[in-house]
């Protein structure tokens, strides 16, 4: 089964109605599909998180699976700074994890993003 993650702009009441959708099918016994979700705030901060580079990043971590920071600068022709500074932020929003040896990785096979005008 594929792993999915969906961006979105959002408020806490809109994740509160999710959960509460979500649980009251579960109370009914009806099946719930799995689903992750990352919500920004707005469509500003979510532009900055998921710069253009990021995505690049993310892609080229998906195709080529795990791999240190210092590979992944080399292999963007990127300063490893710069590199690091970006995997510190997708890994705080969960894009990216880290294997026990150091190495990133992007667990999610789909990401889907999605904005809607009137949340932006």
């Amino acid at each position: 089964m594929k792993k999915k993650i969906k961006i979105s702009v959002g408020d806490i009441e809109q994740s509160a109605r999710r959960f509460v959708g979500t649980w009251r099918k579960v109370e009914r016994g009806e099946p719930v599909a799995s689903q992750e979700y990352l919500t920004f705030d707005n469509l500003d901060t979510l532009l900055r998180v998921l710069t253009p580079t990021r995505w690049t990043l993310l892609r080229l971590l998906r195709r080529e699976g795990p791999l240190s920071v210092r590979a992944l600068s080399k292999s963007l022709s990127r300063d490893y700074k710069n590199v690091h500074r970006d995997i510190q932020e997708l890994e705080s929003v969960g894009l990216v994890t880290r294997h026990k040896d150091g190495r990133v990785l992007v667990p999610w096979d789909i990401v889907v993003a999605e904005v809607r005008l009137e949340a932006a």
